[in-house]
């Protein structure tokens, strides 16, 4: 099935990282982070044509160089990872490597930097001009810090991508996680950069790895304001996150002035993810990723870099959230009755019914209400979202000249 846009959809010269060499990036069987996730969506945005748009480009990430890893990683870290890649059972648990959440696998440096060539890729791409926007939905590996290994994830794609347009001379960066799980490794390593604003909106810490990602969690000395955490409580659903998202984020990423976004797209904030507890549908995860874009076409003359993440219903949740991004993307979004096509409803029987034990979905959106309250309406002090919002905002919008009468 092929989807055709209405003609109000703008084409942009967008790039899709994908190549089947990505599925290597496994930590094993029994392990939360299914690299058949990447598989399923590059079928199913195939499937609905949007891999297939003339004005966009399919391309293959090389492996990031040892040079390229150590802008964003410790040479120590990078040697440590080869190390264990070559020997799995030559562990390193102090760094992160070998641990229940970071498995170690033989070729893990390869795998790893392959997806981080990804983000990179879609770097270059967005400084030479080749693409306006560029998805790496392979990619968004945050929880990688400078020295170590976590949550999942080996280096740090989404650092090294602002990093490598820092270097190319972007001057300032916006970065945007809707994650489930704070961005923390991304965040500690901009953590004193000035040109640099991380914002995170997450389930708190207090329920929901890492820990952190508090209100009062704003960068470091040389840049404070530029680090920014809304620390949702468990069981938000989409009204409450929405809310959130637009009494945070459009006022921050105006008044920082970016020259692009770079986003990171994880989707196990959905009510069916087993290892969060947010009630978040695909309908809000598009709405999500929808406002982003629309930030970039606003701020950055549409230059945006969107990247994967989390996201472990492997069937029924990550494929559409994803895909809804690449289309997003593109400028041809998916709308949220169409079909999901067939031929790839059959695949997913055929090849992944016995493991999972579930049905494909039958269309691209969860068919759920979502209406939310404009924070403009007023504070709710008895809403734990709105006292949330009210605590990052308290902390980061007067260091803007936003609500100074909380400074």
């Amino acid at each position: 099935m092929t989807f055709l846009p209405g003609p109000a959809a703008t084409a942009l010269p967008t790039m899709v990282v994908w190549d089947p060499a990505m599925t290597a990036y496994d930590f094993g069987h029994s392990h939360p982070m299914a690299p058949e996730r990447m598989e399923l969506t590059a079928r199913l945005a195939r499937s609905l044509g949007l891999l297939d748009l003339d004005h966009v480009t399919v391309a293959a990430p090389g492996v990031a160089s040892d040079a390229e890893l150590c802008t964003v990683h410790s040479p120590e870290f990078v040697a440590a990872v080869r190390r264990v890649s070559l020997d799995p059972g030559s562990t390193d648990p102090a760094r992160g490597l070998g641990t229940e959440d970071d498995p170690a696998f033989a070729g893990m440096h390869e795998a790893s930097a392959r997806l981080a060539g990804g983000s990179l890729l879609a770097a270059a791409a967005i400084l030479e001009g080749s693409a306006v926007r560029a998805v790496n939905f392979g990619g968004g590996l945050h929880h990688a810090d400078r020295d170590r290994a976590s949550g999942f994830c080996i280096y740090n794609d989404v650092a090294l991508a602002i990093q490598k347009l820092l270097d190319g001379g972007v001057q300032r960066v916006v970065y945007v996680d809707v994650d489930a799980h704070h961005g923390d490794g991304t965040q500690n390593i901009f953590w004193d950069d000035p040109r640099v604003l991380t914002i995170s909106l997450h389930e708190t810490g207090l329920t929901l790895f890492p820990g952190t990602g508090f209100a009062n969690e704003i960068g470091g000395p040389n840049a404070r304001g530029t680090a920014v955490n809304v620390a949702l409580p468990a069981r938000t659903g989409d009204a409450g996150w929405l809310r959130a998202f637009h009494a945070v984020v459009p006022q921050l990423v105006g008044a920082f002035e970016a020259e692009v976004i770079v986003s990171q797209h994880g989707c196990d904030s959905h009510t069916l993810d087993p290892l969060s507890h947010l009630n978040i549908s695909v309908d809000g995860q598009r709405e999500a990723a929808t406002a982003i874009g629309n930030l970039a076409a606003r701020y950055c003359d549409n230059r945006w870099i969107a990247t994967g993440g989390g996201g472990y219903n492997v069937i029924t949740v990550v494929p559409r959230s994803w895909t809804h991004l690449i289309g997003i993307a593109a400028g041809r979004p998916v709308p949220l009755r169409t079909p999901v096509p067939e031929d790839w409803r059959t695949y997913v029987k055929e090849h992944y019914g016995p493991k999972y034990g579930v049905e494909a979905p039958r269309f691209m959106g969860d068919d759920v209400d979502l209406w939310w309250r404009s924070w403009e309406v007023g504070f709710d002090p008895n809403d734990e979202v709105d006292r949330t919002v009210m605590a990052t905002r308290k902390e980061v919008f007067p260091l803007y000249g936003l609500d100074p009468w909380f400074d």
